[in-house]
């Protein structure tokens, strides 16, 4: 697995590291495409991650989210040291049953989920799948089919129009 050091910048309020161009060029080999998000592992400061591969203008970035690094926000400038490679494994996201039902129950909510990008269906799948409380799954999924229905914000959005 490639190693590298690189200094945690930040974009935004988001920190990230630049990749190495030798090791995006080995990970577009194994990943069969250098376009598009590539799923990636490996380790940052020997701790394991699972994370996405980005292109944001025009540079490929390694977004560091606080599960990977702890207080990662607050550690520009500092260096780290990573390991990085194609992670094959599917990703795919099953929404959860009361999700489906409330889609299927609702076809006018239906269509608009049918209608987002394929980002937005999954950031709703997403959320409501790593939810850990049944309430909490009951009161997201009404939360979302009333923003797809423009009643309602969710996930930081305003709602559907």
């Amino acid at each position: 697995m490639p190693k590298f050091k690189a200094c945690i910048e930040i974009i935004g309020i988001n920190p990230f590291v630049f990749v190495p161009e030798n090791i995006l060029q080995k990970l577009f080999k194994q990943n069969n495409k250098d376009k598009g998000p590539i799923p990636i592992r490996g380790t940052i400061n020997d701790k394991p991650y699972q994370q996405t591969l980005i292109k944001y203008k025009g540079a490929w970035r390694l977004y560091i989210n606080t599960f990977m690094l702890e207080d990662s926000p607050r550690r520009v400038g500092e260096i780290i040291k990573l390991t990085i490679e194609f992670d094959p494994a599917d990703r795919t996201l099953t929404p959860h049953p009361k999700l489906t039902d409330a889609l299927i129950n609702n076809p006018r909510a239906q269509k608009k989920f049918d209608d987002l990008s394929p980002s937005l269906q999954k950031e709703i799948v997403r959320y409501i799948s790593f939810l850990k409380t049944e309430g909490s799954v009951d009161k997201n999924v009404t939360r979302a089919i009333n923003f797809l229905l423009g009643k309602e914000r969710f996930i930081g959005r305003e709602p559907m129009k």
